[in-house]
């Protein structure tokens, strides 16, 4: 599946989405602030988080009955009134609690216990009270701390002048300051790096809420905002109701806009969040986030739309009659997986777009990249791990299942296009594609026996074509064949990437090997292989289709047996310096031609790269539509080199060779795969890797392919890797000759350069650079100043790069964009792009 996927990846037309200029939102009046579940804080996985703090260890509560255990250097008893008096290092156990102090008063008649001088109570929950004086009904229920200083096992803090505690459940500090941030080791008396000051503030155990009046908060002891009422959940509390940090954002195609987020805390397994937005040129724009946990799984919903105030700012981009310009624009997304058996699982992804460049106009970041496929299914593994814009959306139903030596995917596979080059009909709709593999667990004639399952339906309304030539790449015959001459529409001109009409293939494949080592080193492997396909189409008569392949409807048949055996005779030599290994590979395969080339349509075997990871491999196309034939000798060398303190050098350099029968790669198919592949001529191209790892910290690729009869570079990759101590790097080059039958018809050539810097424990700078040598020009840039502690943590990243809407040429596109976030009240998000 992932062969046919990659392929289908091909033809979606890569872009970059357009960004909207994000800037940050002032003092709110009141503000309140809700906390979110962990599952249901579906981001981008690469965002700043707080690093993880250990668990506290809390001790079980004690039996009910157990006795109240005291120590201290003296024990006073007033009898005649019910006083009991400890003094001097006094240590009161009950109840899981335990009080210390200088002195300790229990009136036994008002059942209170007062503890004066250096007082502390420390809690079964892990709370910490300190304070000049406490003084507390028996049960710890109600009472009052005079100096109160609180440390809760989150790592928060709270101080305050006094602090009163009634009915149990509510505590008010008078003049009181709340901060998530630890003290200075060097000045403890130094203002932590953030902290919320107010008259009162009221924490509601029962609700598990803090509330602020006449707060102020501090930025390194200075007041940078002030909110006369202001609320948070306690830092237990995992999920609360409430709104989120409001965001201000400003963007050519709305303007400014300004969202004030409401999170709905339903019930403890779903929510609802709320995302308003105005703007001061398209109105209202709504978005809704529901996520939900069942037994065995979870499923969200996430839904945005808007009636457009001005669509004519989009008639004007995209022309009068383009889909951005129709009153209604929105999307839907949805994803959910859910366990079937121990190692079974079923789900789904789904997105309804009303046209496809909605979430890029307006930024919508929830609905991009990982949040269309949040459980990693592999239909969209491009995607996953980054927040980029996404270039399509991928509606699926899947079911999965694994086992020790067995794997199974079936799924059925619906693209949309997220760009107005894209044209939905040439996109096929795939009901459905299956892969089953296993490897037998007991040998078989004292050999491995695997085998391989692979069944594809997919349909597609309108014949996918793409230019190979300089008249067909200017005139755009290719790109809109119902308008062009069919006698133009040929394979000089265009490739015929994905045929109109139905296509079912089945396919099996069973690969038995068994490895024998003589005494003195070699090992010889024979293998024998079998594969057969079957196939049904029925391909539409559209402009041009018949002149790559038969329309109509037909049946294909077809089996390729192989045989051979594989050769390895490693040569070891132990010296003082270290160890090295000399290994000649040798590859014979013995099979019959292959048949009906260009009569069965190619939809997964289009990305094929001749290199040194498939040198010896059986079948060297990447997917079930073509099948390898004819004799072949694969061979190489490889030498490894392991030095003393010196490191790891390895080397592979190899070939292959046609030595008889019809040779794949000279025949194209209707996508013309093979053809300037290194592996069209009866002698192919040489294929190389050089990698040296002098340690854990560096490493060094190089890798190619080199023309057979002048060594010119075809293909050329060089990489180098560092990662140590407070820095790591990385810079990537390639160089890729024309390739023109395959639609390539100028070189290609660029590098990617990155780097990563701890400046000191708390800030890290991250840069990266992608500039493309052959246009001369950069492709994107982008460079993050970030800072993370214990408690706060702030990324100013600037980039650039370009947006293309499909109707004009690339253009440039800016962005700027801050976070930063204080632990335990919630994200702030600072952001701008796109002008």
């Amino acid at each position: 599946m992932a062969h046919l996927i990659g392929s289908l990846h091909l033809r979606l037309r890569r872009r970059r989405a357009l960004a909207v200029l994000l800037v940050f939102a002032a003092a709110v009046i009141g503000l309140g602030i809700g906390g979110r579940s962990a599952f249901s804080q579906v981001g981008n996985p690469n965002e700043l988080v707080f690093p993880i703090r250990p668990k506290q260890n809390v001790p079980p509560p004690p039996p009910g009955d157990a006795p109240m255990l005291v120590e201290a250097n003296e024990v006073k008893y007033d009898y005649s009134n019910n006083i009991v008096s400890a003094v001097g290092n006094v240590q009161i156990y009950y109840k899981g609690s335990t009080i210390e102090a200088d002195q300790v008063i229990y009136d036994q008649k008002a059942k209170r216990l007062r503890a004066e001088g250096n007082a502390r109570l420390t809690q079964p929950d892990g709370n910490i009270t300190y304070g000049q004086i406490i003084d507390l009904t028996d049960d710890y229920r109600d009472g009052f701390v005079d100096s109160l200083r609180l440390e809760m096992p989150d790592d928060t803090r709270m101080a305050a002048v006094r602090a009163d505690r009634g009915k149990g459940n509510y505590t008010v500090l008078n003049n009181g300051v709340y901060t998530a941030c630890e003290a200075c080791k060097d000045d403890p008396k130094k203002p932590p790096l953030w902290q919320v000051r107010a008259a009162r503030i009221i924490h509601d155990q029962g609700e598990k809420m803090l509330y602020f009046e006449d707060a102020k908060i501090d930025f390194f002891g200075l007041p940078m905002a002030y909110f006369p009422f202001m609320s948070t959940p306690d830092p237990t509390v995992k999920r609360k109701s409430g709104f989120l940090f409001p965001t201000f954002t400003s963007g050519t195609a709305y303007g400014v806009g300004v969202t004030l987020p409401y999170y709905w805390a339903l019930a403890p397994n779903y929510d609802l969040t709320l995302y308003p937005t105005y703007t001061s040129q398209q109105g209202l724009l709504m978005e809704a986030d529901w996520e939900q946990r069942l037994n065995g799984g979870s499923y969200t919903i996430k839904a945005a739309g808007i009636y457009q105030l001005d669509p004519g700012y989009f008639a004007a981009r995209d022309g009068v009659g383009a889909p951005t310009t129709q009153p209604f624009r929105g999307v839907a997304i949805s994803a959910g997986q859910f366990d079937l058996a121990d190692k079974w699982v079923w789900g789904w992804t789904g997105v309804l777009i009303t046209d496809p460049t909605f979430i890029a106009d307006y930024n919508l970041g929830r609905f991009n990249g990982y949040g269309l496929d949040p459980f990693r299914t592999g239909a969209v593994e491009s995607l996953v791990g980054t927040n980029l814009p996404s270039t399509e959306g991928v509606s699926q139903l899947y079911l999965v299942g694994r086992g020790d030596r067995s794997y199974f995917d079936l799924r059925s596979i619906y693209y949309t296009g997220f760009s107005l080059a894209d044209q939905q009909g040439q996109i096929p709709v795939i009901l459905p594609v299956l892969d089953y593999n296993g490897v037998f667990g007991q040998p078989v004639v004292g050999g491995q026996l695997s085998y391989k399952v692979n069944l594809t339906s997919l349909t597609r309304q309108d014949a996918s074509f793409d230019a190979i030539s300089q008249l067909a790449e200017a005139s755009g015959v290719c790109a809109n064949p119902t308008t062009a001459d069919a006698a133009v529409i040929a394979k000089s001109n265009c490739l015929l990437r994905g045929i109109p009409g139905d296509y079912t293939r089945a396919s099996a494949e069973i690969d038995w090997r068994r490895t024998f080592t003589t005494s003195n080193g070699m090992q010889i492997t024979p293998f024998i292989q079998l594969r057969g396909d079957v196939a049904s189409l029925d391909v539409l008569n559209q402009p041009g289709v018949s002149n790559y392949i038969a329309t109509g409807q037909s049946d294909l048949a077809r089996a390729m047996p192989a045989a051979g055996v594989e050769y390895r005779y490693p040569f070891i030599d132990v010296e003082s310096w270290g160890t090295q290994t000399i290994e000649p590979i040798a590859q014979l395969i013995l099979r019959p031609n292959e048949t009906e080339i260009g009569k069965w349509p190619n939809e997964d075997s289009q990305s094929l790269v001749f290199d040194d990871t498939n040198l010896f491999k059986i079948d060297k196309f990447s997917g079930w539509d073509r099948v390898e034939g004819g004799g072949r000798v694969n061979a190489g060398l490889e030498y490894t080199a392991q030095v003393n303190k010196a490191g790891t050098f390895n080397v592979l350099f190899g070939q292959s060779y046609q030595i008889f029968g019809l040779n794949s790669y000279t025949v194209g198919d209707i996508t013309n795969t093979g053809l300037d592949s290194g592996l069209d001529k009866p002698i192919s191209d040489y294929v190389y890797r050089v990698a040296y790892q002098p340690n854990s910290t560096y490493m060094f690729d190089i890798k190619g392919r080199l023309d057979e009869s002048t060594l010119a570079s075809e293909r050329f990759e060089a990489e180098a890797r560092s990662n140590f101590g407070r820095w790591g790097a990385y810079i990537l080059y390639g160089d890729y000759a024309a390739q023109p039958a395959l639609g390539f018809l100028t070189q290609r050539e660029g590098i990617t350069a990155g780097t990563s810097i701890k400046l000191t424990t708390n800030w890290v700078v991250t840069a990266s650079v992608s500039y493309d040598l052959f246009a001369n020009e950069f492709s994107n840039t982008r460079v993050s100043l970030a800072y993370v502690d214990d408690c706060y943590m702030f990324a100013l990243n600037v980039g650039t790069g370009y947006t293309y809407n499909g109707t004009t040429s690339p253009v440039p596109n800016n962005t700027v964009g801050v976070e930063f976030s204080m632990r335990t009240l919630g994200p702030n998000v600072l952001t701008s792009g796109a002008y």
